[in-house]
């Protein structure tokens, strides 16, 4: 008589709890941070500050130790908290378990430029400086940048390495999580835009007066 197939483990699992929650409270530093640093900025740039804590934090405290575990080993040979935490979301991405070139070199980009260009608009918004929009145009094209090539180079070659077969892997790990570094960007440089746009014309403004 044959055994009885084996049941598919458990999705939600207490390290998935611990990363979502994990994941809950970098964005409550983050919007505690930004309360605290933005009190003299308008509504909308405090909830930018609230995203560029977010970012920065995640980007040095999560990503950081993501590049460290895999320039030295790889996630799933690693034994600790954080490497617990990848070790999840590899469920829903194997590139990031066995140190994937193409994942680790835009890691270390990320780690290392985007989250020192967090912190500078963090200082540029919170002191009005004039290069913050510079720096927030930077900052969202290696993000959007970033996005596009942890998954294109996989999407050529039919994504062996995604795992879309539920909702949590595919909606939450795979579409939430990066989503975000997309739309967030995408609207911060519309925001750039705008705010060039207004400048400009201001200025001319200023040099047709002068000019009559």
């Amino acid at each position: 008589m044959s055994s009885e197939s084996e049941e598919p483990p458990a999705l939600f699992t207490s390290v998935t709890i611990y990363s979502l929650l994990a994941c809950c409270a970098q964005f409550a530093v983050g919007y505690v941070l930004a309360q605290l640093w933005g009190k003299r900025c308008t509504l909308t740039d405090r909830w930018v500050l609230v995203w560029l804590f977010y970012d920065a934090i995640v980007h040095i405290t999560l990503e950081g130790p993501f590049v460290y575990m895999s320039l030295f080993g790889t996630v799933e040979t690693s034994n600790n908290i954080f490497a617990e935490l990848w070790k999840e979301y590899g469920k829903a991405d194997t590139r990031w378990l066995h140190s994937d070139p193409t994942i680790v070199s835009l890691e270390l980009l990320t780690v290392v430029l985007d989250g020192f260009l967090a912190l500078v608009l963090i200082y540029a918004i919170v002191k009005n400086k004039h290069y913050r929009h510079f720096v927030q145009i930077t900052l969202c094209v290696c993000e959007l940048y970033g996005g596009w090539m942890t998954f294109c180079p996989d999407w050529l070659v039919g994504s062996p390495n995604l795992n879309t077969r539920n909702w949590l892997y595919l909606w939450v790990y795979l579409i939430f999580f990066n989503g975000v570094w997309v739309v967030v960007p995408g609207l911060l440089l519309w925001q750039s835009w705008l705010s060039l746009k207004k400048t400009h014309q201001s200025l001319s403004s200023m040099s047709e007066k002068k000019a009559q």
